[in-house]
C-alpha cells in the first residue's frame, strides 16, 4: 500500500511526481543484446518447475529502456546505465503451454564486480505500484552496498509497461466514503457492482490469474532468467505482503529481504484498512497541530481544535450539496463521499511538503464550503482528474483484480452498512470510509486460498509507529510469525515508507549494514524521528 495508499491510491501528485522523477512510470524495452548465464544454473532454477524450464531458461534481450520519442523516463534510465527487458511467463501457471504475458524488468548492473552479492528485486506496492524505474533511486539509497548489487526493478503482471490490463472505468479507482447517509452508500453500491461487471465483460479471461501468488510465481521466473540461484528482495507496503509470499512459495530461493512497512498476510484482503482508522485519526490529529502553526498562510484555524472543526463544517456543508472547485476547464464536485478519500490520502506523509499540500486542500475545500472561490495548483488539479475520472482506470482495474483475485469480501451490502453505521459513532469521519463496500463484493471467488505463513524466514521488517496505511501492529504480527525475523522500529513517525525515502540516517544504516553483509542485528532495533 504505498503510492498513497487505499492500496496504493497516489497520497498527492506531487508525491507521485517525486516518485516519477526518481520514477513511477517508466518505459521498457527490447533490443537483441543477449543476457548469458551459466547453463548449470539454470537448470537447477528450472528443474523443480515441470513444464516450466523454457520459461527460467529464456535468454533475456536488454537493452534500451526508451519506448517512444516522448519517453523522458527511459533516456533517464538509460543515461544512468539502466538496460530494460521482458521476462515471458505464462497467463497460468497450471497451463504453461498456453496463452504468454510479458513482464518489464529493469536492470542497473552491479560496478564493484570483484565484491557482488548478487541481484535485488524491487517492489514499490500497491498492489498496482510499477518499480522498473526504480533502481537508480535504490543504488543511490544503498550508498556504498549499492555497488555490489544488480539492482533490478520489475512491473507486475498487468502493471505500467507489463502486458496491459484495463477494464475502461470512468473512476480511476473505486474507493469513497460512504458518507453522512444511506444514499450515499447505495449509490457506492451501485457503482460497485457496475465496476465489477465492466471487468468481468472486458478482462474476464484474465481476472482469475491477476493475483499475488501468480506474481511471486513470476519473481522466480525473473530469478531464473537472471542465472540466480538466490534473489535477495526488497518491498514496500503491500511489497511486504508479496516479499512474504514469495518466502512461503519459494523457500530457499531467496538471499536478504528487506520488508518496509509490512503487512500482517492473516489480515490482508480487500478491508485491510478497516483496522487502520485510529492511525489515520492521529495522523490528521497531528497534522491539524501542525496547519495551526501556519493560520496565517492557510486559514484554517489556530488551533488543533479549530483545525479540525474547520474539516466538520466542510463535510457538513459537502453533505447538504456538493462543493464546486476549481475552474474551466478543470471544474470538479465534490460531496461528503469524496472529501474522506483526500484527506486519508493526505496523511500518509508526515513531512512538512506533504502536510503543505493537504493544507492547501483543505483550504480550497474550506473556501468552497463558504461559497469562495480559488484557483487550483497544478497538484491538486492532477489529483483530482485522477480521483473522480477515469484517467487512471488502468490502475484502478488491476489494483483491484489483484485484492479481489487474492482473497473474497463479504458479499452481503447490508453488512457492510452495519458495520458503516456501528463504525461512525466513534469514527464519524473515517469510518464509513474504511468500512464502505467495494467492487470485491461482486467479484468472482478468488482461484486459488490466501497464502498463509509456514516457513520462517530471516527477513529485516522496517516499520514507523505511527504509520497510517500498513499499521505498526502489523509489522509487529509478521515478526511474531517469523521467529527468525528482526525488527527495526522508528518511533515518532506518522509515515508510510521509510528506507531510502524519509531521509533518517538510522533506518538507512542499519538497512545497508544487513544488505552488506547479510547478517540480521542481533535484537530488535530502535531508532527516533
Amino acid at each position: 500500500m504505498r503510492y498513497a495508499e487505499k492500496i496504493r491510491i497516489p497520497r498527492s501528485p506531487a508525491a507521485a511526481r517525486t516518485a516519477a522523477a526518481a520514477g513511477l512510470a517508466l518505459a521498457v524495452g527490447l533490443t537483441a543484446t543477449p543476457a548469458l548465464a551459466t547453463p548449470t544454473t539454470r537448470t537447477a532454477g528450472a528443474a523443480a518447475h515441470s513444464g516450466l524450464d523454457r520459461y527460467y531458461d529464456q535468454r533475456l534481450a536488454w537493452g534500451t529502456c526508451v519506448q517512444s520519442p516522448d519517453d523522458t523516463t527511459g533516456r533517464d534510465l538509460d543515461a544512468a546505465g539502466v538496460q530494460c527487458a521482458n521476462v515471458t511467463v505464462p497467463l497460468d501457471y497450471t497451463a504453461p503451454r498456453g496463452r504468454t504475458i510479458t513482464v518489464a524488468v529493469s536492470r542497473l548492473k552491479a560496478t564493484d564486480t570483484r565484491h557482488r552479492i548478487g541481484a535485488i528485486l524491487l517492489n514499490n506496492g500497491g498492489p498496482g505500484g510499477t518499480a522498473v524505474e526504480s533502481p537508480p533511486v535504490i543504488r543511490k539509497a544503498m550508498k556504498k552496498v549499492g555497488a555490489r548489487y544488480d539492482i533490478v526493478g520489475f512491473d507486475p503482471r498487468f502493471t505500467g509497461r507489463s502486458t496491459p490490463l484495463d477494464c475502461g472505468w470512468p473512476v480511476s479507482f473505486p474507493w469513497f466514503s460512504a458518507g453522512a447517509g444511506r444514499a450515499g452508500f447505495d449509490r457506492h453500491v451501485a457503482l460497485s457492482k457496475s465496476l465489477a461487471a465492466k471487468c468481468r465483460a472486458t478482462n474476464a479471461s484474465v481476472l482469475p490469474h491477476v493475483t499475488t501468488r501468480n506474481t511471486a510465481r513470476d519473481m522466480d521466473v525473473i530469478r531464473g532468467a537472471l542465472g540466480e540461484r538466490k534473489i535477495s528482495y526488497l518491498g514496500y507496503s503491500y511489497g511486504t505482503y508479496l516479499g512474504t509470499v514469495y518466502t512461503q512459495m519459494f523457500p530457499g530461493r531467496y538471499d536478504r529481504v528487506v520488508l518496509d512497512g509490512a503487512i500482517d498476510p492473516r489480515a490482508y484482503g480487500p478491508r485491510l484498512l478497516k483496522d487502520a482508522v485510529r492511525e489515520n485519526e492521529q495522523a490528521l490529529s497531528a497534522w491539524a497541530t501542525w496547519t495551526a502553526g501556519h493560520h496565517t498562510t492557510y486559514g484554517l484555524g489556530r488551533t488543533r481544535t479549530a483545525v479540525l472543526a474547520t474539516i466538520d463544517r466542510v463535510m457538513a456543508k459537502a453533505a447538504r450539496a456538493p462543493l464546486t472547485v476549481g475552474t474551466a476547464p478543470d471544474i470538479f464536485r465534490l460531496d461528503d463521499t469524496h472529501i474522506p478519500t483526500l484527506l486519508f490520502m493526505g496523511v500518509a506523509d508526515d513531512t512538512d511538503a506533504s502536510r503543505a499540500f493537504l493544507a492547501e486542500q483543505v483550504s480550497v475545500l474550506s473556501k468552497a464550503a463558504k461559497g469562495q472561490q480559488s484557483s487550483l495548483s497544478p497538484e491538486f488539479t492532477e489529483q483530482l482528474r485522477f480521483a473522480l475520472t477515469g484517467e487512471g482506470s488502468a490502475f484502478g482495474s488491476v489494483q483491484t483484480a489483484i485484492l479481489c483475485g487474492d482473497a473474497a469480501a463479504p458479499r452481503n451490502p447490508e453488512l457492510y452498512w452495519r458495520d458503516i453505521e456501528r463504525a461512525r459513532a466513534a469514527h464519524p469521519l473515517f469510518g464509513p470510509l474504511t468500512e464502505n463496500i467495494g467492487p470485491c463484493a461482486f467479484w468472482n471467488p478468488p482461484k486459488e486460498k490466501p497464502t498463509r505463513i509456514r516457513h520462517d524466514a530471516p527477513a529485516l521488517i522496517v516499520a514507523a509507529t505511527g504509520d497510517p496505511r500498513t499499521t505498526y501492529r502489523g509489522s509487529v504480527a509478521l515478526h511474531d510469525q517469523l521467529p527468525s525475523s528482526k525488527l527495526l522500529t522508528l518511533k515518532g513517525a506518522n509515515r508510510h515508507a521509510l528506507y531510502g525515502e524519509y531521509g533518517n540516517a538510522c533506518v538507512d544504516t542499519k538497512v545497508n549494514r544487513y544488505l552488506a553483509t547479510g547478517r540480521l542485528p542481533g535484537k530488535d532495533e530502535v531508532c527516533v524521528k
